[in-house]
């Protein structure tokens, strides 16, 4: 099965609502990269610590979670990781750098 992912003009568009309606953004990058650039109000938890971090996730249940990461790859593990366990979770298509290209320039890539 397919993990569901969203596009960056997409997301955008979400976060322009009000903010009770917005979902939930969780990083999965490690904290060097995070510290370089991240969406704002997101969450980092990195991938390999989803699995010992379970209850920190807790939170997000009932929430829509967009997972995050570099280019997208790391972010359909996530995704799928949260999907097997009942979460309501997408994956950023091209990750944070797409995002960046195409929503919102003055983030800085890398």
């Amino acid at each position: 099965m397919p993990i569901p992912e969203i596009d960056p003009a997409t997301l955008a568009q979400q976060f322009s609502g009000p903010p009770e309606s917005r979902p939930v953004l969780l990083d999965v990058r490690f904290p060097q990269e995070n510290a370089w650039v991240a969406l704002p109000d997101s969450v980092l938890i990195p991938l390999p610590e989803l699995d010992e971090r379970h209850e920190e996730l807790e939170a997000f249940r009932g929430k829509r979670v967009i997972v995050y990461c570099h280019h997208g790859v790391r972010s359909l593990d996530g995704a799928a990781y949260l999907l097997a366990r009942g979460f309501d979770a997408v994956s950023l298509r091209g990750g944070i750098d797409l995002y960046s290209r195409a929503v919102d320039p003055s983030l800085p890539r890398y």
